[in-house]
């Protein structure tokens, strides 16, 4: 299965530079994760995600609920967020994960609630993708204000 195989690619110990459309479906597997961490995968995260899909790569609506939905397939097949946050780290750029980091939080926000489980992996991820503190807290007042 062509998941199986970006996962082997993104956690193999022979680091290598990730394609435009494997970044894409690993960072929106990462967003479905956030999501789907308080056990409540809301259509309006849902939404959120496409919405931050076609701004940040271009798509229309159904190329951004397609590649959603391919991420959403993948996410169900990763591994624990350690390893799989830590592969994107070693093949996305830094400014590029701070904009991760602040997606994280828009699809974390989208319901309108703040929730302890969604908290506590975004906390992880940030400092799993090396995005320090000061950085990582700026992204999330950005995801507030855009609220």
């Amino acid at each position: 299965m062509m998941f199986q195989e970006l996962l082997k690619r993104l956690l193999s110990p022979a680091q290598e530079t990730l394609g435009d459309s494997d970044a894409r479906l690993a960072l929106t597997a990462l967003l479905v994760r956030v999501a789907r961490s308080d056990h409540n995968y809301a259509e309006v995260e849902k939404d959120r995600i496409d919405r931050i899909n076609q701004s940040r790569y271009g798509l229309d609506m159904g190329g951004a609920i397609l590649l959603r939905e391919e991420a959403e397939a993948m996410e169900a097949e990763a591994p624990d967020t350690v390893r799989f946050t830590r592969a994107i780290k070693d093949a996305v750029l830094y400014d590029d994960r701070i904009a991760v980091i602040e997606a994280l939080w828009q699809v974390a926000l989208a319901d309108g609630q703040r929730d302890a489980d969604e908290d506590t992996l975004l906390r992880l991820s940030s400092s799993l993708l090396g995005v320090n503190d000061r950085d990582s807290a700026l992204a999330r007042q950005r995801a507030e204000a855009a609220q």
